[in-house]
């Protein structure tokens, strides 16, 4: 099993909770932390926008990653939402072996 963090930006923590507690419930990810409120600036449209939004870190392997790409995708707001899935390279071997034991 290879552990893998996702990152989530969200246009709220009220989202970022749908969200999370979604794909706990599901088993498509350990655990959900969420981050509020972050302050982004990016460009969109060429415009360059600067909005408050809340942050997911979701925890889980990498063979579930294409099904929480397509249910963050199903539940959220934005037309484009940034999901980004970075590997876990190294850590604590009891917190890595509770992941994939949390997830199916």
């Amino acid at each position: 099993m290879n552990a893998m963090m996702i990152y989530i930006t969200t246009k709220d923590a009220e989202e970022a909770e749908t969200i999370g507690n979604a794909l706990v419930e599901e088993r498509l990810v350990a655990c959900v932390n969420i981050l509020s409120p972050i302050r982004s600036i990016y460009r969109w449209k060429g415009a360059i926008e600067r909005e408050n939004e809340a942050v997911l870190i979701a925890k889980t392997k990498d063979t579930l990653i294409e099904k929480v790409i397509a249910r963050v995708r199903a539940l959220h707001s934005y037309e484009v939402p940034c999901i980004e899935a970075i590997p876990i390279v190294k850590g604590n071997p009891a917190y890595l072996q509770w992941i994939d034991d949390e997830t199916t």
